[in-house]
C-alpha cells in the first residue's frame, strides 16, 4: 500500500516548513557513524519508509513527534546503540537550543537567534552557555540593545584562546549582525530600498564617484546587486571586520555607516570593470568573487578609494631627485602632492651633491643631502595621508656617497639632533663590490665620493652604471686625484650600518647590481632604488625642466614651465592570499591570477593621478605589482615546517606557478589590448628573461614563444608588498612574514582582545613557529628561491633577538647577497617595534 507522505513540519517556535525526509536520513546516518556502524542507503531508505508510515494520511506533523518516532523505529529494528546515540544527539540539540534561547532572551533581540543557529551549526563544539556567562559578568543595567550586542561581541572575542581560536570568528559573525542591523536602520530612515538608490544618495553626498552611474545603467546596477552574497561576511574574523568597518567602509559626514562589506567589494569591482567592453557584468562578478572570497586583496589605496570621488588607487611612488635647487624642491613638492592623496614615497638622493661640495665653482658651499632630508622629513609630518596617518617616505642613498656616515645616523639616538630626521626611513643601495670586499677583508679602505664632483671631473654619473662597468668606473674615480674622497675603513662603515639596524630597524637594503641584472627593461633605463616598502624595482629617471617662458593668454601674461617627465615610478598592487587558495592546483592559481592581473591593468587607466609625471610613466610601462599574503598561513595549512628543505622545495614550485600564471595573463592581455610601449627590445621579447631563470620546460618554452610573438601588456608584473593591514582584513598572515605569535593580546578601544594565527588548531599549531624563534638563514634562503621567480622585489624582513651578535646579523646580509635577494626591508629586533608600512599595503 502506498503511503501518503507528510507535507509540512511544525518547528518548536511554531514556524511551518516543508517536509524533507533527507534531513531525517542524514540524522540517522550520523547516529550510525557515531557508533562506528556502517549502513547503506537502501537500509536508511527502508527506515525512512517505516517512519513515514507512522504518519500516513497526515499533512502536518510536529518536529518532536517525528524525533520520538525515529527513536521508536530504531529500537524496533534492534539498533539499540544507534538509538542511544540518536537520543544523546537529540538531548544535545535540545540543550543547544535552550542555551541559544536563553541568550536571545538575555540580549532582548529575537532576530539574533538566526545568527546563533548558524554559529552553532558551524562551531558545534563551542558552548553558547560560556558566552552567556561571560556576557553576564560584564553587562550593566540600563544598557541599550545596541550596547548589549556590542558587549556580546566583545565577550565572544575575549573568550578566544589558542585552544579555542574560533571565538574570534564567532565574534566576527556577531559584529557582522550588528553592522547589518545598524545599516538596515539607516537605510529605512533615509528611504533607501535598492542598491541603485543607495549609490545615487552617496553620490549626492559627495561620498561616491559620479562616474559609476555615468558608466552603468540603472538596469545594470540592479543586475549587479543580485551578485551580492552576504553569507561571505562569515569569512571575516572580528579583527578583520572591525578594521574594515572603521577604515574602509563608506560613512556619512556624521560618521554614520552607509555601506556593507559586500557592497564595498561590489563597488570596487564595478570601478575596476568600468571600462570593460565585453561581458562587463561578468568581469564585475569575477572581480567581486576574488575579493569577497578572500582569495585576493587589492592594495590599501585601491580598496579604500575605488568607487570614491578621489580615486587614487596606487600605493607608492618613486622619484629620482635631481641635483639642482629647482629639481630638489620640485621633488619635495611632488612628495607633498602624493602624500596629500594617501600615497607613500621612495626618493633616491644619490645624485644630490654631498656636504662641502661645490656650488657654481665655490668649494665647500653645499649643505649636502642631510639638510634636504630634514625638509623631506618635515614635509612628511606636515602633509599627512588624507588625515589618517603621517606621510611616509623612504630616502635612498648609495653606500659610496660622501654623506653616508651622517645618513646612517638619521634615526639613531646619538649625534647632533640638528642632523636627525626621525620620520623618514633611510635605505642604502649596495653594489656587489661592497659585499665582495666585506667577505674578503673588512680592514680595507672604502672610498666615499661626491656625485657632483665625479660628474664635473669625469663627465659621467657613477650611479648610472652597475655591475662590472660600475666597478671599473668606481676604481677610476678612486684613483683620480682630482676627485675628493672621504676614506673610511670598511669595518667602520659596516659597524655604522649594523648599529642603525639594531637600534632603528633601518636602513633598508637595496642590492642594486642584482636588481639591474634582472631588469627585463634594461634597454630603456636604470633602477636606482626601490619604494617605501622595498618591493618595487622599475626604471627610473629624474624629471627635467626644459624651459620657462612668458606668454600672453587672454590678455594676461602667464609663465609656462615645460618639463620632461622622466620615469616617475608608480606601484599598482594586489596580493594573492596563499592561505585561501589551493596552491597545489596550478589551474586555480592561473584562474585567480588572470583575473587580478586584468584588474591591475585596469587600475592604470582608471586611476586618479596626483601627478601628471606618474600618469605618463604608468601608461608607458603599464607596470603592476602582484604579490602575496598568507605565506606562513599556506605553509601551516600544508603541514610544512618553516625551517626545512621541504619549505624551500615547496615555495620554489608555488612561486614558479605564480610567475608562469602572471606572465601568461599579461601576454593574454597583450593579445587583446596590445603590448606596453617599450616591449620591443626588452628581455621579454628576446627571451633572455626566461633563459636567465632556467625556464626550459615545455610549458615555459611555449609561453616564451607566445610572448615573443604577441607581447606583454605590462613591463613589470610581480612585486611582493608587506600587506600589513589588508592581511588583517581577511584573517591571514602578513605578506611573506612568519607570525609574530600563535596567540597574543591586542589592546583595542580600552579592552584587551585576543588574536590568533590563521586557522590555528591542533593540526596547525606546531607549524606556526614564531618569527623571532626562526633560524633566519632559512628565511634568507627562501627569499633567494622566491626571488628567481619575481621580476621585481620582495618586502622581506629579518627577525632577530637581543642575543644576536653584530657578526651574525652581517652574515645574514652577506647570505642575502649570495642568494640573489634584491632588497631587505626591516631588521625587526625583538626589542623594537618598528613602524608598519601601511601606505604600501597590498
Amino acid at each position: 500500500m502506498e503511503v501518503e507522505v507528510v507535507d509540512r513540519i511544525v518547528k518548536r517556535n511554531g514556524q511551518v516548513v516543508p517536509y524533507d525526509g533527507t534531513k531525517i536520513v542524514l540524522a540517522i546516518e550520523k547516529s550510525f557513524l557515531s557508533v562506528k556502524e556502517s549502513v547503506d542507503q537502501a537500509y536508511l531508505s527502508d527506515l525512512l519508509e517505516q517512519i513515514e508510515a507512522q504518519f500516513d494520511g497526515r499533512q502536518e506533523v510536529d518536529v518532536e513527534e517525528i524525533q520520538d518516532t525515529v527513536e521508536k523505529i530504531l529500537m524496533k529494528n534492534e539498533k539499540y546503540n544507534v538509538a542511544k546515540s540518536y537520543i544523546l544527539y537529540r538531548e544535545k540539540r535540545t540543550q543547544m537550543r535552550n542555551d541559544r534561547l536563553e541568550l536571545v532572551k538575555l540580549i532582548g533581540d529575537e532576530e539574533l537567534e538566526n545568527v546563533l543557529v548558524d554559529i552553532q551549526k558551524t562551531y558545534p563544539d563551542y558552548d553558547l552557555k560560556r558566552l552567556y556567562e561571560k556576557f553576564s559578568t560584564m553587562s550593566k543595567e540600563g544598557q541599550s540593545l545596541k550596547d548589549r550586542i556590542t558587549l556580546l561581541t566583545r565577550s565572544s572575542a575575549e573568550l578566544t584562546t589558542k585552544e579555542e581560536p574560533n571565538w574570534e570568528r564567532i565574534a566576527g559573525r556577531l559584529l557582522s549582525y550588528s553592522i547589518a542591523s545598524d545599516l538596515r536602520a539607516t537605510e529605512e530612515k533615509l528611504g533607501l530600498t535598492s542598491f541603485y538608490q543607495k549609490i545615487s544618495y552617496m553620490i549626492e553626498q559627495g561620498l561616491y564617484g559620479a562616474y559609476i552611474l555615468e558608466n552603468y545603467s540603472h538596469k545594470e546596477v540592479d543586475e549587479i546587486a543580485t551578485l551580492i552574497d552576504n553569507t561571505r561576511n562569515n569569512l571575516f574574523t572580528y579583527s578583520g571586520l572591525d578594521l574594515l568597518s572603521q577604515r574602509y567602509l563608506i560613512r556619512s559626514h556624521q560618521h554614520v555607516l552607509l555601506e556593507s562589506p559586500q557592497e564595498m567589494y561590489i563597488g570596487i569591482a564595478m570601478h575596476l570593470a568600468m571600462k570593460e567592453t565585453n561581458n562587463r557584468i561578468g568581469w564585475v562578478k569575477k572581480f567581486y568573487d576574488m575579493m569577497s572570497l578572500h582569495k585576493v586583496t587589492m592594495a590599501t589605496p585601491t580598496q579604500a578609494n575605488a568607487r570614491k570621488p578621489y580615486h587614487q588607487l596606487s600605493s607608492c611612488f618613486i622619484d629620482t631627485v635631481p641635483d639642482s635647487l629647482d629639481g630638489i624642491y620640485h621633488s619635495i613638492s611632488n612628495f607633498a602632492d602624493v602624500s596629500k592623496f594617501g600615497g607613500g614615497m621612495g626618493m633616491y638622493l644619490g645624485k644630490v651633491r654631498s656636504r662641502g661640495g661645490s656650488i657654481r665653482g665655490f668649494e665647500g658651499a653645499s649643505g649636502g643631502v642631510i639638510r634636504w632630508i630634514r625638509v623631506i622629513n618635515d614635509t612628511a609630518v606636515a602633509v599627512d595621508q588624507l588625515g589618517v596617518r603621517a606621510g611616509a617616505v623612504a630616502v635612498y642613498l648609495d653606500v659610496w656617497h660622501k654623506d653616508l656616515p651622517e645618513f646612517l645616523q638619521l634615526r639613531t639616538n646619538n649625534g647632533d639632533d640638528r642632523m636627525k630626521a626621525h620620520d623618514v626611513f633611510p635605505a642604502v643601495c649596495y653594489p656587489d663590490l661592497f659585499w665582495k670586499m666585506v667577505k674578503e677583508d673588512m680592514n680595507q679602505d672604502w672610498y666615499l665620493l661626491d656625485p657632483h664632483d665625479v660628474l664635473m671631473v669625469k663627465g659621467y654619473c657613477l650611479e648610472d652604471f652597475y655591475g662590472e662597468e660600475w666597478e671599473k668606473r668606481y676604481w677610476e674615480c678612486v684613483h683620480d686625484n682630482r676627485i675628493s674622497k672621504r676614506v673610511l675603513v670598511l669595518k667602520e662603515v659596516v659597524r655604522l650600518i649594523l648599529k642603525s639596524m639594531v637600534e632603528t630597524g633601518t636602513p633598508f637594503a637595496f642590492y642594486r647590481d642584482a636588481v639591474n641584472r634582472a631588469n627585463p627593461n634594461k634597454h630603456k633605463g636604470m633602477i636606482y632604488s626601490s619604494n617605501l616598502c622595498t618591493e618595487i624595482a622599475q626604471n627610473m629617471s629624474e624629471v627635467k625642466q626644459i624651459s620657462r617662458v612668458i606668454k600672453t593668454e587672454d590678455g594676461d601674461e602667464v609663465i609656462v614651465t615645460t618639463t620632461k617627465p622622466g620615469d616617475y615610478v608608480v606601484c599598482n598592487l594586489a596580493s594573492l592570499c596563499l592561505g585561501n587558495i589551493n596552491v597545489k592546483d596550478p589551474k586555480e592559481i592561473e584562474e585567480v591570477t588572470a583575473t587580478v592581473v586584468r584588474a591591475l591593468d585596469n587600475v592604470i587607466d582608471l586611476n586618479f593621478y596626483p601627478l601628471p609625471n606618474a600618469q605618463v610613466t604608468n601608461r608607458k610601462y603599464r607596470s603592476i605589482g602582484l604579490g602575496v599574503s598568507g605565506y606562513h598561513h599556506m605553509l601551516a595549512k600544508n603541514h610544512i615546517m618553516w625551517e626545512s628543505e621541504e619549505h624551500l622545495k615547496f615555495v620554489d614550485k608555488v612561486f614558479e606557478n605564480i610567475a608562469y600564471a602572471s606572465i601568461k595573463a599579461s601576454n593574454t592581455l597583450a593579445k587583446e589590448r596590445g603590448s606596453y610601449q617599450y616591449f620591443e627590445g626588452s628581455e621579454w621579447e628576446s627571451g633572455a628573461y626566461f633563459d636567465a631563470r632556467g625556464y626550459d620546460s615545455a610549458r615555459w618554452k611555449e609561453l616564451k614563444e607566445e610572448v615573443h610573438a604577441t607581447g606583454m601588456r605590462n613591463a613589470y608584473v610581480l612585486a611582493v608588498a608587506p600587506t600589513s593591514s589588508t592581511s588583517i582584513l581577511i584573517g591571514t598572515s602578513a605578506g611573506l612574514d612568519p607570525v609574530m605569535n600563535r596567540f597574543f593580546l591586542e589592546e583595542k578601544k580600552g579592552s584587551i582582545l585576543p588574536r590568533t594565527a590563521p586557522e590555528l588548531s591542533a593540526d596547525t599549531y606546531w607549524y606556526y613557529k614564531t618569527a623571532h624563534t626562526i633560524d633566519q638563514t632559512w628565511s634568507v634562503k627562501a627569499a633567494g628561491i622566491r626571488q628567481r621567480h619575481i621580476d621585481q622585489a620582495q618586502s622581506f624582513n629579518l627577525w632577530i633577538t637581543n642575543d644576536y651578535k653584530m657578526s651574525q646579523l652581517l652574515q645574514l646580509y652577506v647570505l642575502a647577497y649570495d642568494c640573489g635577494v634584491k632588497t631587505i626591508y626591516y631588521t625587526r629586533s625583538k626589542a623594537l617595534d618598528p613602524e608598519d608600512c601601511e601606505s604600501c599595503s597590498a
